[in-house]
């Protein structure tokens, strides 16, 4: 019971690898600290041997020098160690950026699969096809409001309002005659003249 109103432990994101740098690290130092050690102990036995063959103990001197010779031994080998455990440190970090380098393809590769599913090749050559077609359109309806009508093609959009205007007014398309239609003033003064022209009709009708 305690378990189930208890709070979940929450999941380390402390991996495998984090550890082993970690431990890795700790031996490093740990050899960098006896490595320190011994090297104070070299420049003290040194200066002791000095002193024993100044006393003549040679015997004794002899002996402080080959353990001091043993010690320096040490230390090339703890030199060799430490080399090891730096390589293995970079390693393990390097693998882990690889691991996220990794991850981040296997992820980037799903999102692709997806949006695959979700638009096929079909539909990009359709949804191409249909933009080239829009602008095919929009640059013909450009064209066409720019004036590149031939002379052919502007005759041929008169000849087809004059008809769609026969169709609508029923005395014109009953044969009463041709449609005639007011010319377009050219400009203000001709505007100006044929509004007084039929002002004056509309006098002398009345």
């Amino acid at each position: 019971m305690g378990n189930l109103f208890g709070k979940k432990e929450k999941k380390s994101r402390v991996t495998e690898q984090d550890r082993a740098i970690l431990q890795l690290k700790q031996q490093r130092d740990s050899l960098k600290q006896y490595q320190k050690k011994i090297n104070a102990n070299l420049g003290k036995e040194k200066t002791i041997a000095r002193q024993l063959l100044k006393d003549g103990k040679i015997d004794k001197a002899k002996l402080l020098l080959r353990k001091k010779k043993f010690q320096e031994g040490l230390l090339e080998k703890t030199d060799g160690q430490l080399e090891n455990i730096e390589k293995l440190v970079h390693d393990l970090e390097f693998a882990q950026i690889e691991a996220e380098v990794v991850k981040g393809l296997q992820v980037g590769n799903a999102s692709l699969k997806k949006m695959h599913q979700l638009i096929s090749l079909e539909d990009v050559e359709r949804i191409m096809d249909e933009t080239q077609d829009g602008l095919e359109y929009q640059r013909e309806m450009d064209e066409l409001l720019s004036g590149g009508l031939s002379e052919q093609d502007e005759q041929d959009v008169l000849d087809e309002l004059d008809q769609i205007v026969k169709a609508s007014l029923p005395d014109v398309a009953a044969g009463e005659g041709p449609l005639n239609l007011p010319d377009v003033p050219s400009d203000k003064i001709a505007e100006k003249r044929q509004k007084e022209t039929r002002t004056a009709e509309a006098l002398e009708a009345s």
